[in-house]
């Protein structure tokens, strides 16, 4: 995996390496990125928001070998780990996804055009997607970009007005580190994928970016003005904990 160690150069001059590659896992493919750290004492294993990418964390001059064998042994708990997460390219008609906490069926019209909308069909939710099938992905991250905008824009007006702090500008992304994030001079970031969690949800984390205004920071006063803003903070955290990872877990491309 790694390349021998020169024996003329002293190892603590050796820049950490890194490499990426593909495993199996079950009936997956998933990349794999192995780094060098010059501070590892062991080897670690992470999966990636969504369970779509592993990376392992290596001491330095670790053998292929050595690396091939950790992942065999973990084979289980990956298997284990992953089963939570829907395969790639599972979003089809017929499938259902989440919209503000409520699971919809996805229905192709098969229309070239039409605009995507959610609808009760037979007294059942619907998503309804117009377009080629080739492009189903596309159109739903265009809606759910769209509706997380519709919902955040007044929470986040209402809390920033509770605590008497201007919001400079509101950015929909799709990161897959963070929920959302709040710079000095007010400008907020969000996650487009939170509008399929529930409204309370949707909500907290208004609120948390929000209560960054005030406090840049994760401290004690920080938690209480959150709290203050959003009394559901630590039900909507535990949501999050919970099922998050799912929700970075559908590929719309």
């Amino acid at each position: 995996m790694f390349p021998a160690l020169k024996k003329l150069m002293p190892k603590s001059l050796e820049a950490p390496r890194s490499m990426e590659r593909c495993v199996h896992v079950g009936d997956r493919i998933l990349p794999l990125t192995i780094r060098e750290n010059a501070r590892a004492t062991r080897i670690t294993l992470r999966i990636e928001p969504g369970g779509r990418a592993l990376k392992l964390t290596v001491p330095m001059g670790l053998k292929r070998g050595e690396a091939d064998a950790f992942l065999d042994r973990h084979q289980g708990w990956l298997l284990t780990k992953l089963a939570k997460f829907p395969i790639a390219g599972d979003l089809r008609p017929g499938v259902m996804i989440s919209l503000r906490g409520i699971p919809h069926r996805i229905a192709h019209t098969g229309t070239l055009r039409g605009v995507t909308e959610a609808l009760i069909v037979d007294g059942q939710p619907v998503l309804r997607v117009g377009g080629l099938e080739d492009h189903l992905g596309r159109r739903i991250a265009a809606f759910l970009k769209k509706e997380a905008r519709r919902d955040l824009e007044p929470l986040v007006a209402r809390h920033a007005a509770g605590i008497g702090k201007p919001v400079h500008s509101i950015t929909m992304k799709d990161t897959r580190s963070r929920w959302g994030s709040c710079s000095w001079d007010g400008n907020l970031s969000f996650s487009w994928r939170i509008v399929m969690a529930p409204p309370s949800v949707i909500d907290y984390l208004a609120a948390h970016e929000v209560a960054h205004l005030r406090e840049m920071n994760h401290g004690p006063k920080f938690w209480a003005l959150c709290r203050e803003l959003c009394p559901d903070t630590e039900a909507a955290q535990k949501w999050l904990k919970l099922h998050g990872s799912q929700l970075h877990a559908i590929d719309f491309t």
